[in-house]
């Protein structure tokens, strides 16, 4: 079955911190410029859980979420997306979603609404327990994703 008409025109790549980001930036790149495509970058921050610190249970005091760690960590996050944003400055439009929540669920969510028609992102490359507890966050994108999904694996070097 050939088909000619295969096209990527809206690239979402899912970035954050890791050393494989930076290999999916490649790739995305490459892409972008082969096919013409629009990308989307998306990071997402974990929501901030509630701190104990100046809490004391036995008084009744509850924990307290600090916003300011979440409002910096979102500004991080943007800065982080406006610097990569500048590599695809040659191919056409890039837009960004700074995301505040389930990362899966984020990434899934941004490529419904921007109509993506592949998402890439790296692999965590948790194995073991770590892996059994927390699941992987690219085999639910892969699950629940409605276009094509490139993983890029964590052995990245």
């Amino acid at each position: 079955m050939e088909n000619t008409n295969l096209k990527f025109k809206r690239i979402l790549v899912a970035v954050d911190d890791a050393p494989c980001s930076e290999k999916a930036i490649l790739y995305a790149r490459e892409m972008a410029q082969v096919f013409g495509a629009s990308v989307a970058l998306v990071t997402v921050i974990p929501p901030t859980s509630p701190t104990n610190f100046g809490a004391d249970p036995l008084l009744g005091q509850q924990p307290i979420i600090v916003p300011e760690v979440s409002e910096m960590e979102q500004e991080n996050a943007q800065k982080y997306l406006e610097k990569l944003s500048r590599e695809f400055t040659d191919y056409g439009e890039v837009y960004l979603f700074n995301r505040i929540g389930s990362i899966k669920e984020e990434i899934l969510a941004a490529s419904h609404e921007w109509s993506a028609d592949l998402i890439i992102m790296g692999s965590n490359g948790r194995t073991g327990f770590d892996h059994f507890i927390s699941g992987s966050v690219s085999e639910s994108v892969i699950r629940k994703a409605t276009c094509p999904v490139l993983v890029i694996p964590s052995k990245c070097d």
